[in-house]
């Protein structure tokens, strides 16, 4: 069975706590009961110190047993052995009788040591020193520590109380982070299952203003979110618009050809009238399809074929075509000689688009310079037809959109050429300035920058 993200959290982090605070909890009572013991051992060696220092500082005639049941901690024994380790004298307070039957090994050397003995815990020092008698004797020292020990258990019971006490906000707090971590999860989940079940794009909702991680998920899922409904919203004009155009000549094709199949056969005028209009319906139908495919391209899928060329021939080529195609007059003024590095046939392409919209909508010459522009050449195709409503001007180059229907259907046109010239000039590096009025003629200006040839 698999586990769930909120309880997973809760765990693991109330185990990483509860595991902090016992490591913490246990290095407090090692830390502390070390320092405890140390300390232990140095006043019971400065108790051994102060036994030699009155021992000999005292009159000789004194009983050395005497003399040491003075320096005898309330809670220990004094033992004193000759250089071989046999027992010279012992004095053991009353309360501490039982530390006679402690016996410790006999090293030479002065010795510090801590160890347990008939139940109790006993701090044992033992300091070499020159007896009374000048012979080498050895001060031990036996104290009951029992008073340390019961207060590091003390301590240690403390610790313990306080670490379960611990524990219990550990878990709240557990369980509070696992809800803040999980609740813009689940709304996610949520909210993809609405847009799963009801087919429509929503937004989680942003409960408060956060600069997290989780709060940044959420915002860019809702962007996300814009940006295929913006998509899908393109998408759908895009294929209902296509079908529209492509009906018309499907549907012009599909009724001459009935025509000639019901009276070709009685009036043969027919026939030519019918192959003339189905194939000018065919041109344009694969001149609309070319121009889908070239819009279903991403600006990375387009193949560039860079060259260097003059673009002051290119533009007279494409001059020359539309006056003798459309015999038009198109006036050229040339104020600078340029190559640059880029794709001719989309270059061409691109100026065909424009000059093409400037014979269309206007009845008077068409005016085209070239200039030198900041960061390469720059074209300017001028014409003095209709113009474009201000309202219209952001909207040309979107996709099969007409500033009027009427006049673009006499013309042929399918909306696609201006969104297809934006396409081509993201993918050359040209910008695209607009500028029009209605009534007086609209400006193009193309600001083409050259490839870098290196």
């Amino acid at each position: 069975m698999l586990m769930k993200l909120k309880n997973k959290i809760f765990l693991y982090s109330t185990f990483v706590f509860i595991i902090i605070i016992m490591v913490f909890s246990a290095t407090i009572y090692w830390t502390f009961s070390h320092i405890t013991y140390e300390r232990e051992i140095e006043r019971v060696v400065s108790e051994a110190d102060n036994v030699l220092e009155g021992v000999q500082s005292a009159d000789g005639n004194f009983p050395i047993n005497d003399l040491l049941g003075v320096y005898v901690p309330s809670n220990g024994m004094i033992r004193i052995l000759d250089s071989d380790g046999n027992q010279m004298t012992e004095v053991v307070s009353g309360e501490q009788l039982k530390l006679r039957a402690v016996d410790t090994s006999f090293e030479a050397g002065e010795r510090t040591e801590r160890f347990e003995a008939e139940g109790s815990m006993i701090a044992f020092v033992q300091i070499p020193t020159i007896w009374v008698d000048g012979q080498v004797a050895y001060v031990q020292l036996y104290e009951n520590i029992d008073s340390v020990e019961q207060n590091l258990r003390t301590l240690q019971i403390v610790l313990i109380l306080v670490a379960f006490i611990a524990i219990i906000p550990i878990i709240f707090s557990g369980r509070v982070l696992s809800d803040l971590i999980v609740r813009p999860i689940k709304s996610l989940i949520e909210t993809m299952r609405d847009i799963r079940e009801s087919n429509t794009f929503k937004h989680i909702e942003l409960e408060h203003q956060s600069n997290d991680e989780l709060s940044t998920m959420s915002k860019t899922f809702n962007e996300m979110m814009d940006l295929l409904k913006d998509n899908y919203e393109k998408q759908e004009a895009f294929v209902s618009n296509a079908s529209h155009e492509l009906r018309t000549p499907i549907t012009v094709i599909e009724s001459y050809a009935n025509l000639v199949k019901r009276r070709g056969m009685e009036r043969p005028e027919v026939v030519g009238e019918a192959i003339e209009a189905i194939h000018s319906e065919a041109l344009r139908m694969k001149d609309l399809t070319e121009q889908l495919l070239l819009l279903a391209r991403r600006e990375k899928d387009w193949k560039l074929d860079l060259v260097s060329f003059s673009i002051n021939e290119v533009i007279e080529e494409v001059k020359s075509n539309i006056e003798r195609s459309y015999n038009r007059e198109i006036r050229l003024s040339e104020k600078t000689e340029a190559t640059i590095f880029s794709d001719k046939q989309k270059i061409k392409q691109l100026l065909y688009i424009f000059f093409d919209n400037a014979r269309k909508y206007s009845e008077r010459p068409i005016y085209v310079n070239i200039e030198n522009g900041l960061s390469g050449v720059k074209i300017v195709i001028r014409d003095e037809g209709i113009g474009i409503p201000d309202e219209s001007l952001p909207k040309v180059f979107d996709r099969f959109y007409r500033v009027d229907e009427a006049r673009n259907r006499e013309e042929g046109g399918s909306g696609l050429g201006l969104a297809l010239a934006k396409d081509l000039s993201e993918a050359l590096h040209v910008d695209i300035e607009l500028s029009s009025e209605l009534g007086q003629g609209t400006t193009v200006i193309l600001n083409v920058h050259s490839f870098n040839s290196h």
